[in-house]
């Protein structure tokens, strides 16, 4: 692959022909701590990708995006990105992301279901999954959907770039998707850092706010202890939480992490 522009917003980029998971090789590059922030691993063929909650992410070969950035965080006084900070990363990159596709296909169609899928008219287009390394830094993985057909679709509530109207093909494609997430990361990293993590002066909670499709939706969330919490997504907190109103009850409940499904009802 050719990859003009992404080469030049990477600290270093990776091509890999194929990768079990670009995670777990970003992982064995980064664990001798010679990465810089920003170095990426891309492929169009992964094998073994994960998925939030343990699911695995498979796709056909060369229609698929694969990526992972190197984020290591150091806020300006050289003290490390606090840890009940780290919940905004993958918030970060959604944001990223949903920016480069929607400059893509254009229309103001893309946006972010909490807390890590991009959405292009509802259906799901990219993913999002953020892994702790040992070393204290975060491979920051997704996975886009670029040319595939209906008929290739792993669940009928996904899409693809081809099908949500990108005219980019081949190289391109992936250069143009690639390399204005990583230019969009960058720059929300930056004024996170700069504003010593703080989401509400830095500008990122209302940017997560505003790029947030869940928000004002009746929702199902699938909680870790295996409990569903059903309500309307009425905000995001300044941890970066999303914030439930029961329907039951009016009870707000701040959910950390959870499976989100946006209901329809009729």
């Amino acid at each position: 692959m050719e990859l003009i522009r992404s080469q030049a917003r990477a600290s270093r980029l990776r091509i890999l022909e194929t990768a079990t998971s670009t995670n777990d090789s970003l992982a064995g590059l980064a664990a001798d701590g010679d990465e810089q922030q920003l170095s990426t691993v891309v492929t169009l063929n992964q094998t073994g990708g994960r998925g939030r909650l343990g699911r695995v992410w498979v796709a056909p070969k060369d229609k698929t995006l694969a990526a992972s950035v190197l984020l290591r965080p150091v806020l300006p006084s050289g003290v490390p990105l606090a840890p009940d900070r780290f919940g905004w990363l993958p918030l970060i990159a959604g944001v990223a992301m949903s920016a480069s596709v929607d400059a893509l296909i254009g229309g103001g169609r893309t946006g972010l279901k909490w807390p890590n899928d991009v959405q292009v008219d509802g259906l799901k287009v990219s993913g999002i999954l953020a892994e702790l390394l040992p070393s204290g830094a975060v491979a920051m993985g997704t996975g886009v959907n670029l040319t595939l057909e209906e008929s290739e679709l792993p669940v009928p509530t996904a899409t693809s770039l081809a099908l949500a109207g990108a005219t980019l093909r081949g190289d391109e494609l992936v250069d143009a998707v690639l390399s204005g997430y990583l230019a969009e990361l960058r720059e929300l990293l930056e004024r996170f850092l700069a504003a010593g993590a703080d989401a509400e002066r830095s500008g990122i909670h209302r940017a997560v706010s505003e790029w947030c499709r869940t928000l004002g939706r009746e929702v199902r969330v699938s909680l870790p202890g295996g409990d569903d919490l059903f309500g309307t997504a009425v905000a995001i907190d300044l941890s970066g939480c999303l914030v439930v109103r029961g329907a039951r009850d009016d009870r707000m409940v701040a959910v950390a992490a959870g499976d989100v499904t946006h209901l329809r009802y009729e």
